[in-house]
């Protein structure tokens, strides 16, 4: 089945190991392998800190894989530190746009009391948020003018977790250059729904993070108060897209008729018992779903 959407998949289940975070050549390699041998034809760009754009483009060819869009973090809650992201940002998109990508997504770095109590909004400060905002929209002006677009990527455990942050950073950046990047699963973990945060905000969507979350697991981690590390590694909130609680018909209904944005699957902590299962669940996930193969514009 041929898939008429721009479609990617982030090789973190590799990445994120039993010896934790872990990116380099060798493990990139065992990734693309993999994904390559599924039917993946493009990777989210994660770009080891001693490889070049080049490196990492000719590694992607020999796997007969193409680049997409990547992610970017800086601690945006620290107004001193905005410069530094500024600066940092505009290196991320020439590198993107060495690969071929114009695009990105941008989020906030995570911090530890959040990490501590995820998905519940703790230590919630309006003027951090207002804060977060101000510096997301300068980095997003800085990448704009090297030529990448970038949009908001919420993510539980940082300072734009739950729905009132993403609507205020969203809000208070409205005319500028920060698109939206909504990740499914975050959003619907920290307890939104995907699809209505994305309708609010159609007009701003640049690309969309598949991911899927385990209702039940989140329940779980929720009513024991787990920290981030045990959600996802030990409660396994995170699953494959369409194997958990999140409307994908829904979400894909929210976007604005023609969206030619990207979807880029995540499943950081598989489901499945290997990240080759879990990769190959969410392949056919994208080809049983009229969405993806249909036409960008036409009827699904």
């Amino acid at each position: 089945m041929t898939l008429e959407r721009r479609t990617a998949i982030n090789p973190l289940p590799w990445i994120l190991g039993e010896g934790g975070y872990r990116l380099d050549r060798a493990i990139l390699e065992e990734a693309m392998t993999a994904l390559s041998e599924v039917g993946f034809t493009h990777l989210t760009i994660e770009l080891p800190p001693d490889m070049t754009p080049e490196a990492y483009g000719a590694l992607l060819a020999e796997h007969s894989l193409a680049a997409a869009p990547g992610y970017f973090s800086a601690p945006f809650h620290d107004r001193d530190r905005h410069g530094e992201a500024v600066e940092a940002i505009k290196r991320h998109a020439r590198a993107h746009l060495e690969l071929g990508v114009d695009s990105a997504f941008i989020a906030t770095d995570l911090l530890p009391d959040r990490m501590a109590h995820p998905a519940v909004g703790t230590g919630y400060d309006a003027d951090r948020t207002l804060v977060v905002a101000d510096g997301l929209a300068a980095a997003a002006e800085a990448a704009a003018a090297e030529g990448v677009r970038y949009g908001l990527h919420p993510h539980v455990g940082s300072a734009v977790e739950v729905e009132r942050e993403v609507r205020a950073v969203l809000d208070a950046t409205a005319g500028s250059a920060l698109w939206f990047g909504p990740d499914t699963g975050h959003l619907r973990w920290a307890g939104a729904a995907p699809e209505k945060v994305i309708a609010a905000y159609a007009d701003r969507v640049l690309n969309v993070h598949l991911k899927d979350v385990d209702a039940a697991a989140a329940e779980t981690a929720r009513e024991r108060d787990e920290d981030y590390a045990a959600a996802t590694c030990g409660s396994k909130v995170w699953t494959e897209p369409g194997r958990g609680a999140i409307d994908f018909d829904a979400v894909l209904a929210a976007l604005p008729q023609g969206f030619e944005g990207w979807f880029v699957i995540e499943v950081d902590v598989p489901n499945l018992p290997t990240p080759a299962e879990s990769s190959a669940a969410s392949l056919a996930f994208l080809r049983q779903h009229p969405y993806f193969t249909t036409a960008a514009g036409g009827d699904a």
